[in-house]
């Protein structure tokens, strides 16, 4: 991999394992000093494995690259700002910051608890606006940085069971555009990735039957974590200094930019609209665009490549 990080200071959030592992060994490998943050916690967030990040560290530091670990949580607003600080007092500046800690609370809706609706939110939504807010202002002075959020199709398109973490991550989407807007003056970029990868969260889904275990199967053999990396570095490489507010998935060797909400067709009536007109005249100009009850299996429904 050539240097396009070279100079530049990375924080990585949920570096300990999975997709975040790879980003943080790439960034290194790409010559960014990184900032490999994880709790060292399990795919529902109990703290199982409080070394993650230092081993991360190691691994970098074998291939003779630069990383220092962090265990703060990005789920509160002081600790968040002291991720960004570890990156300071380290390394004397911040280039780059990729949100991709989470963790997962899977429940049909009509059972979803508050906490388990809470707990999603705090570590995807709002450890994502922490740790982004607290680079903002370092970023906004040195005019330059980028940041990379990791989305979800199971926001962007719908999932069964996760209606917390499809909340958060539709939100992660609208968070970066609007970070993007805010902060395009400054000369910082703000994008996301929409993964699809083999990890621990994957590895979580029941497979109770021969066709949810063939899936997986395949979801292992051909999505890695790895795969993911690459899109990380460019964006927040200078390579990427024309891309900004976009959402792309990454799907084995496939990139894909993703749609964004825009109006898709509108009817108007010099009177106004009673429902009865609504329902006779608005809704049959309409339906031929609505979209249907589809889960992200249904619309990425071919093989990954």
């Amino acid at each position: 991999m050539t240097q396009d990080m070279a100079g530049k200071v990375v924080v990585v959030t949920g570096a300990g394992g999975g997709i975040g592992r790879e980003i943080a060994l790439a960034m290194a490998k790409a010559g960014g000093k990184v900032v490999v943050n994880d709790l060292g916690v399990s795919i529902t967030g109990e703290v199982n494995a409080p070394g993650a990040a230092q081993q991360v560290v190691n691994e970098i530091k074998a291939a003779g690259g630069e990383a220092v670990a962090d265990t703060h949580s990005v789920a509160e607003w002081d600790s968040a700002h002291a991720i960004v600080q570890t990156a300071l007092d380290t390394f004397g500046r911040i280039d780059c910051v990729v949100n991709n800690a989470g963790i997962l609370r899977d429940r049909m809706f009509f059972r979803m608890n508050a906490e388990e609706w809470k707990s999603v939110i705090d570590v995807h939504l709002n450890g994502a606006f922490y740790v982004s807010r607290a680079a903002a202002t370092h970023f906004k002075e040195q005019g330059s940085g980028s940041y990379v959020h990791m989305s979800s199709s199971a926001g962007l398109v719908g999932n069964l069971g996760q209606t917390n973490y499809g909340a958060a991550k539709i939100g992660i989407a609208g968070l970066s555009k609007n970070i993007a807007v805010d902060m395009a003056k400054f000369n910082v970029r703000s994008n996301c990735i929409c993964p699809f990868a083999f990890t621990r969260m994957v590895g979580s889904i029941p497979t109770d039957t021969p066709e949810k275990a063939e899936k997986v199967r395949k979801v292992a053999a051909a999505m890695t974590a790895a795969q993911i990396a690459p899109m990380a570095v460019y964006l927040g490489s200078d390579l990427a200094a024309e891309v900004n507010a976009q959402v792309f998935a990454v799907r084995g060797n496939e990139i894909i930019l993703m749609s964004q909400p825009r109006p898709l067709r509108s009817v108007h009536r010099s009177g106004g609209w009673t429902p009865k007109d609504i329902n006779e005249h608005a809704m049959v100009a309409l339906k031929p665009d609505f979209y249907g009850l589809e889960k992200s299996s249904d619309v990425f429904n071919w093989e990954p490549v």
